[in-house]
């Protein structure tokens, strides 16, 4: 019998503490519903802590007066020791949520290291001070810490996005109060032990998780002076709108619907796995996944066979076993919502090439099998809207203005790619996508050293990278006097 977790302290202030009220979450397994862990739910009172400690790091001075070089030791600490526990860490997320073993351990363990890592490089050559000369006398352009800062996680790649906010708040010198998604927050509790192990100081770091309704306390709380979220476009749509009303700095990284372009020169038994691989890892369920397909005319045919064989090869499965390619989504709510896609999509003129149902044999699990549509227009709801599932469609296009308009007509711009036998030629036709990323022959949707985000509905700002250490600051000018 597997062992049940109980976590019964929270990360508040960079000290563990006794929750303010009685509340628990129960993490069950999306494949079997068999309970993994219980953790605390943190509430208002405990968000109220974390903000108070993290005020008193700043009013103190002690934490932003650190060099960059100095923080970025502290990071990659934090780096260290995540990869000292990365075998761990993956097992936790795929019982939390479902992510099969396969993609856990770099996508889920490895990958938040590497972008901790970036934020540590960028925090060793951030200009948090330059002089300038300006005509009442030279200036000094500061970047300083942008105050207390509030990073409210989902809940599909929970330490990766967990990192990237992290990350830059403390290259930046700022403390933050991160809330994991209800669904997975036990892996949280293990990066709370790695930044403490680490000798995160006092104040800087606290981790609550919890629902909506202490997302939105976090938000609208008077002493947070920044957001970051990560989630649907309908919620940071919500949270944009209060950041706004309160005139707070926010960065909202949301949805999307992006498009691998297939140019009519690409050699198929190269691209259709990796090309898969971007639209169905994690189950489908991240947020950059190439769900739309653009292929040419011309080998229209050809493209969808070589999907479709490929999809039918997929081993849909218990996520701990490492020979899966696909688990279940994250809980029924997901399955439904994937469901009511496919019958939607089915219901039209789509056609469905392979899935549609739930897998035999699986039945306690939340399981959707892949699921290929051909022939679909680019107006139909599985064209448009972001399903979170494993499920593709594929698009036809004539000639690559067309694509390029396909791909941009759209409400997201979150990533893309574009694959080719002729580089230059893709480097063109990616730079005429209107996304935040835009891969050629590479499902690298996310670099740690530069700035991930999107345009139009799939958001606003910029994460990693020097962008998103800046997002963390502030800009002061101190004006000297001439001599």
């Amino acid at each position: 019998m597997t062992t049940v977790i109980e976590r019964d302290r929270l990360l508040v202030g960079g000290r563990w503490r006794e929750p303010a009220s009685p509340g628990l979450i129960e993490v069950r397994s999306p494949h079997d519903q068999r309970l993994v862990a219980t953790v605390p739910e943190a509430g208002q009172a405990d968000a109220d802590a974390a903000v108070t400690a993290a005020r008193a790091v700043l009013a103190d001075g002690d934490w932003a007066a650190t060099t960059g070089g100095e923080r970025a030791g502290l990071i990659r600490k934090v780096s260290g020791g995540l990869q000292a526990r990365a075998e761990e860490l993956a097992g936790l997320v795929t019982d939390e949520m479902g992510a099969p073993a396969k993609f856990s351990i770099f996508g889920q363990a490895i990958s938040p290291a590497l972008i901790l890592d970036g934020f540590a490089d960028v925090a060793e050559r951030f200009a948090f001070t330059e002089e300038r000369a300006g005509v009442m006398g030279p200036c000094l352009v500061q970047k300083v810490p942008v105050g207390v800062a509030a990073g409210i996680v989902p809940w599909n790649v929970p330490i990766f996005i967990s990192c990237m906010k992290l990350g830059a708040a403390l290259a930046a010198g700022a403390p933050i109060i991160l809330k994991p998604a209800p669904e997975a927050p036990l892996s949280s509790f293990l990066l709370a032990e790695v930044l403490l192990d680490a000798g995160i100081p006092a104040g800087v770091v606290s981790v609550l998780p919890g629902g909506a309704d202490l997302g939105r306390y976090l938000v609208a709380h008077p002493g947070v002076d920044k957001v970051s979220f990560t989630g649907s476009s309908a919620a940071g749509r919500t949270v944009g709108a209060t950041c706004g009303e309160l005139v707070k700095r926010c960065t909202l990284e949301l949805g999307g619907k992006s498009a691998g372009i297939i140019l009519d020169d690409a050699d198929l038994a190269t691209v259709v796995p990796q090309l898969l691989d971007s639209a169905l890892q994690n189950n489908g369920q991240v947020c950059a996944a190439q769900s739309r397909i653009l292929a040419p005319a011309a080998r229209y045919d050809e493209v969808v066979d070589a999907l479709a064989d490929h999809v039918r090869t997929l081993v849909v499965g218990d996520p701990r076993d490492p020979g899966t390619d696909v688990g279940p989504v994250v809980s029924a709510r997901q399955r439904d919502r994937a469901e009511g896609y496919i019958a939607d999509g089915r219901a039209g003129d789509a056609r469905l090439v392979v899935g549609g149902g739930r897998p035999a044999g699986l039945d306690p699990g939340f399981y959707v099998e892949p699921t290929l549509f051909a022939d679909v227009d680019n107006a139909s709801r599985i064209a448009r809207e972001e399903i979170f599932g494993p499920v593709v469609t594929v698009i036809r296009y004539e000639g690559e203005d067309e694509a390029a308009a396909i791909a941009n007509d759209s409400e997201y711009g979150l990533s893309g790619s574009v694959w080719t036998a002729d580089t230059a030629r893709g480097v063109a036709l990616a730079s005429r996508i209107r996304t935040g990323t835009c891969a050629v022959n590479s499902i690298a949707i996310v670099e740690p050293r530069s700035p991930f985000g999107g345009f139009r509905q799939s958001g606003i700002g910029r994460e990693m990278g020097p962008e998103g250490v800046e997002a963390y600051t502030e800009t002061r000018t101190v004006v000297l006097p001439f001599g």
